[in-house]
């Protein structure tokens, strides 16, 4: 399917790796001219090089905090200055840190705050007057399974996504019929945090090697395996493109069907 994203502009945020990445890919393989970026310029370049490989459009990398609001405003300027204009806006982040409640301190909850929601806030601020000059304005935000079922451990992640799920219900009706905005909820999915965890978990003795890892993950999943990032990623470009212009306000599991409700 042509997703009729050919020489249209997206930007990407957290996108050097993991999630962000397999979006930026999935847009950049359909035509789109993308941005990424990261705060890691040495794995930002090198995402740049991957991405440029396999690109029918161009690629852009900007350094930036996604914490930083000036950091943000001058990605989405650098975008525009480049490219002519802003059609498709992907934010995405990483995950703030393994916790639980009383283990939680009051800084944490702020830091996961900026991380998570106004990294996300600040960027489609900047965004909005461009994405409304575009005929196929588009927001896709992707949080987590966390926003409809907690995982242990997760606190952070558990309460603060949710934020982002209301925000995205919001925009969907507060800027239509211009600009559509949607979210993915993905779950257990083999990015670099995920390898890290089972590795580390290798190491302590709990599994025997990788693949037991995977497949231990894999135990409640109804598709019998984790997610491979590229097919989140063409389920992004999708809700980006002209192909889905009567969605908006959606949440879109990712997961395999693990999500119970």
């Amino acid at each position: 399917m042509d997703l009729e994203l050919d020489g249209n502009a997206a930007l990407v945020t957290a996108s050097s790796s993991g999630l962000g990445f397999a979006s930026a890919a999935a847009l950049a393989r359909e035509g789109a001219d993308v941005t990424i970026c990261g705060r890691d310029e040495d794995r930002l370049d090198d995402a740049r090089d991957r991405l440029e490989a396999e690109a029918a459009g161009e690629v852009l990398a900007v350094p930036a905090d996604l914490t930083d609001p000036d950091d943000v405003a001058a990605l989405v300027d650098a975008t525009v200055e480049a490219f002519g204009g802003l059609d498709h806006l992907v934010t995405s982040a990483g995950g703030p840190p393994s916790t639980t409640f009383l283990e939680t301190s009051g800084r944490q909850w702020y830091e996961a705050y900026d991380l998570l929601v106004m990294s996300v806030v600040w960027t489609v601020e900047s965004a909005h007057p461009h994405l409304l000059e575009s005929d196929d304005g588009s927001i896709v935000c992707i949080t987590s399974r966390t926003v409809r079922e907690v995982a242990d451990g997760l606190l952070l992640s558990n309460a603060v996504r949710r934020a982002v799920i209301g925000l995205v219900k919001t925009l969907s009706r507060e800027f239509a019929p211009e600009i559509r905005a949607n979210a993915v909820l993905p779950g257990t999915i083999e990015t670099p945090r995920i390898e890290e965890l089972i590795e580390a978990r290798v190491a302590r003795g709990s599994y025997a090697d990788y693949d037991e890892g995977l497949a231990e993950m894999a135990a409640d999943i109804p598709m019998e395996r984790i997610g491979d990032p590229r097919e989140l990623g063409e389920v992004v470009a999708f809700l980006s493109s002209p192909r889905a212009s009567y969605v908006t306000g959606a949440e879109v599991p990712i997961d395999g069907g693990s999500l119970r409700s």
